[in-house]
């Protein structure tokens, strides 16, 4: 991915987002090692978020948790993981913050006690009147621990709960109080429960385990790793619980088909999961194919950027005929640059992230592919990579439209201010970046590339229309303060 073209960012001129991975497993037995499941789950989902990560689990209604900074390797331990023991239920969530300064408060599950006992919340997404709730309810006497809209869920529960038969019930309450993207799960002393916002943003699956265990999971490649079966996707505005009654389904605000966010399909989900019916991996390789139809070049070598611009790369060969090769090593132990939260952290982690490979670029004429150009910078960066490295030509493929429209709900894209395609023209970009030819995705190219899908798609970044309605001006810079800035 890539970054702003000079100047210096701070926290507070960011757009507020957050994208993250979450995880629930409930085993009516009881007697399995549930925060293992979570722990190798978190594994799978680390792509969504490496700031922090966290499990809590529930036996016989006691909650415990352990959250820290850092990746999932790190933050757990045999010793942690011990302590957590065995219980009926877990939620693990894996964090990229936007929404909340950088700290082990804003780390999640958060867990909370009510009158009713305790219990955790694992979110995925961003609402977009988060700051407009959390005003509401300091002024009705809130005192807020954490600056993540998760915390302003978790309110609004466990208020409801205090007038409602159950905590299913307490969230069907208000779940009409919650704008934007939200995908849960939520741990309380009996049951767990998922939920999906009633647009289905971001996604959300089920799946089953020997015996009888239930599990919910922001992609089918956390399934797979701890051997669940795949049941089915959380519908847009569904509640499904697990209890000690077996599951069922809450299908109040279940309106319409979800809007699932396209992006997901070029760049944030593993290519190894299926959202929605759709292979992820299929999508990547058909966006290629349709860039190279839109955007054909003579060349020797196609390449892709890793990761996400890899499988785009191998579409745009098929399609085109130019032999594929791998042109760059990446070095495994960096973060996906695109996603760590300060300038400084972005710029670092790319100087030593890649290399490319002298022996298959050098005196070629290369088609390089990606997955975006967000600010700009990575990209020129790459570009000299492969100038230094002996390439004669170097033709920028893009397999995704470009960004004019920032996103509100879940995907941290800047405001237009920091989107270099609304600053520039393609030919500028392209000169900017040093290419001899730059192509994006169309809009409409893009639309196809997840055809089998059994939703439609949220593209406002790449359109500025959107499925639901965005934040108030005095809202979109949230309620982060300077105090809470953490370098």
């Amino acid at each position: 991915m890539n970054e702003k073209i000079g100047g210096k960012e701070t926290y507070m001129q960011r757009e507020i987002h957050e994208e993250c991975g979450v995880f629930g497993v409930y085993d009516p037995a009881g007697a399995a090692d549930v925060a293992a499941d979570a722990y190798y789950a978190l594994f799978a989902l680390q792509h969504r978020g490496q700031e922090s990560c966290g499990i809590a689990v529930n036996r016989d209604g006691v909650i415990r948790v352990h959250k820290d900074l850092g990746l999932v390797r790190d933050v757990f331990t045999k010793e942690n993981l011990a302590a957590l023991g065995h219980g009926q239920i877990a939620v693990g969530h894996t964090r990229y913050s936007t929404t909340g300064a950088v700290s082990r408060e804003n780390a999640q599950p958060l867990v909370v006690s009510h009158v009713n006992g305790q219990m955790a919340v694992a979110h995925n997404g961003n609402l977009t009147n988060a700051a407009e709730l959390r005003r509401q309810l300091e002024l009705s006497g809130a005192i807020f621990h954490t600056t993540n809209d998760t915390e302003v869920i978790s309110y609004l529960i466990t208020r409801e709960r205090l007038h409602a038969d159950s905590i299913e019930q307490a969230v069907e309450r208000a779940m009409p109080k919650l704008l934007g993207a939200y995908s849960l799960v939520i741990m309380s002393p009996r049951k767990l429960i998922a939920a999906r916002d009633a647009v289905g943003f971001r996604p959300l699956c089920m799946g089953r385990m020997p015996g009888g265990k239930v599990v919910f999971a922001s992609e089918t490649c956390a399934l797979d790793s701890i051997g669940a079966e795949f049941v089915r996707d959380v519908e847009a505005g569904e509640i499904v619980v697990a209890d000690d009654q077996g599951v069922r389904s809450i299908r109040t605000h279940c309106r319409a088909r979800a809007h699932t966010c396209l992006f997901e399909f070029i760049y944030f989900a593993r290519p190894d999961s299926v959202i929605e019916g759709q292979s992820v991996h299929e999508a990547r390789l058909q966006a290629g194919r349709i860039l190279a139809e839109e955007y054909p070049t003579e060349a020797d070598v196609v390449i892709g950027v890793p990761d996400s611009g890899l499988d785009a790369a191998l579409g745009y060969a098929q399609a085109s005929g130019i032999p594929y090769q791998i042109g760059f090593v990446k070095n495994r132990y960096i973060a996906r640059t695109f996603i760590q939260p300060e300038q400084g952290q972005r710029e670092n982690a790319v100087r030593i992230k890649l290399n490319a490979l002298a022996s298959v670029v050098h005196g070629k004429r290369v088609v390089m592919v990606d997955d975006s150009i967000v600010r700009g910078t990575t990209s020129a960066r790459i570009v000299t990579l492969l100038r230094e490295a002996g390439a004669r030509e170097v033709h920028m493929r893009v397999s995704a439209p470009p960004f004019i429209s920032p996103c509100y709900y879940g995907t941290d894209i800047d405001s237009k201010e920091k989107l270099i395609a609304c600053q520039m023209s393609e030919q500028e970009i392209c000169r900017v970046i040093g290419a001899d030819s730059l192509g994006y995705l169309s809009v409409a190219g893009a639309r196809q590339i997840a055809a089998g899908a059994h939703c439609d798609f949220c593209d406002g970044c790449f359109t500025g229309k959107y499925p639901a309605a965005t934040p108030r001006e005095m809202d979109k810079d949230k309620f982060e303060q300077p105090a809470n800035i953490t370098e």
